[in-house]
């Protein structure tokens, strides 16, 4: 008797700086010695699922995070900026008022541009983390996962630069312009399928972990503008999207990033714990596509299935 391991593969779902938490959950899969035969990725999942998939270990990942957070490239971004503004509330008289002509200069390029950040700064990010090379060139099967604004259909990236895959994965309605290809217009893949799980299947993955890091359903926040009201509708919209991708895993690995702003990228190294911590909290779900354990497990329950011989 034969024993196999399923193929199994990652969806790494999208949700600006909570997605940092995927390191910790690769983490914890390279600590476990456990394999990922094919990843997907949306937004920030692309960025981190690309990087993977081209051989960065997450250690090596995490110290470009902390290498990055200190570079010019990210001190004087608009990405920054935008999270100044955002939180302008905790902020001194004086901060709040250089946040609020911030804000109205950030509102003002909205009006007049595709992105509120330049296409070159993002990809200044982008480039940071990945290196200049074809998908196909990958060592690990790799997807990106972006959205079509012309035919309104998710879009599949398998294939030409990774950085420009990427980018398009990760290119945020109004804060990233979108990217143009053979009569596309690639935005983030977010917008219809936020944890790609469907995509994983499709690559020949037989176990497929679904890793989410969107925000929570509840709130206490107050909606008392216009833009108040439009993001936790968009949150909502997100969530039970979200929802029926789930539903295409075989095992979810939800690390607690709460409701985190996109931008909180500075939290990253406490992104990193949790998506670890969440990752070993199921890992016996996700080792139950290795040989090794089916065996273990079977001869400690005393029962034994057939999904695993050939």
């Amino acid at each position: 008797m034969i024993w196999r391991r399923k193929r199994i593969g990652v969806a790494l779902g999208g949700g600006g700086a909570r997605g940092l938490a995927h390191i910790g959950v690769l983490r914890a899969f390279e600590e476990e010695s456990i394999p990922v035969d094919v990843i997907a990725g949306t937004s920030i999942g692309a960025l981190v699922g690309g990087a993977f998939a081209s051989g960065l270990s997450s250690v090596e990942m995490g110290e470009l995070v902390d290498s990055f957070l200190e570079s010019p490239t990210f001190q004087d971004s608009a990405l920054k900026s935008i999270k100044e503004v955002q939180e302008s509330r905790r902020l001194s008289l004086t901060q709040k008022i250089q946040a609020f002509f911030k804000n109205r200069i950030i509102l003002a390029q909205a009006m007049f541009r595709p992105g509120i950040l330049h296409a070159e700064d993002f990809q200044a990010m982008i480039d940071y983390f990945l290196p200049d090379i074809g998908i196909e060139e990958l060592k690990i099967p790799f997807v990106a996962v972006a959205t079509d604004l012309i035919s309104g259909y998710p879009v599949a990236i398998s294939h030409g630069s990774l950085r420009k895959a990427v980018m398009a994965s990760c290119a945020v309605p109004g804060a990233v312009p979108p990217v143009e290809d053979n009569g596309k217009l690639l935005s983030d893949g977010g917008i219809v399928n936020l944890v790609p799980t469907s995509v994983v299947r499709q690559m020949g993955a037989e176990f497929v972990v679904g890793v989410t890091v969107g925000s929570e359903i509840e709130t206490d926040d107050e909606m008392k503008t216009a833009m108040d009201v439009y993001v936790r509708a968009t949150n909502i919209m997100g969530f039970h999207l979200e929802q029926g991708d789930l539903k295409e895993a075989d095992a979810v690995i939800r690390p607690d990033v709460g409701n985190l702003h996109w931008t909180d990228f500075l939290l990253a190294r406490d992104l990193i714990r949790e998506g670890e911590k969440a990752s070993r909290e199921r890992m016996v779900d996700v080792k139950k596509a290795l040989p090794f354990f089916k065996r273990w497990s079977s001869r400690f329950s005393g029962s034994r299935t057939d999904e695993n011989l050939s």
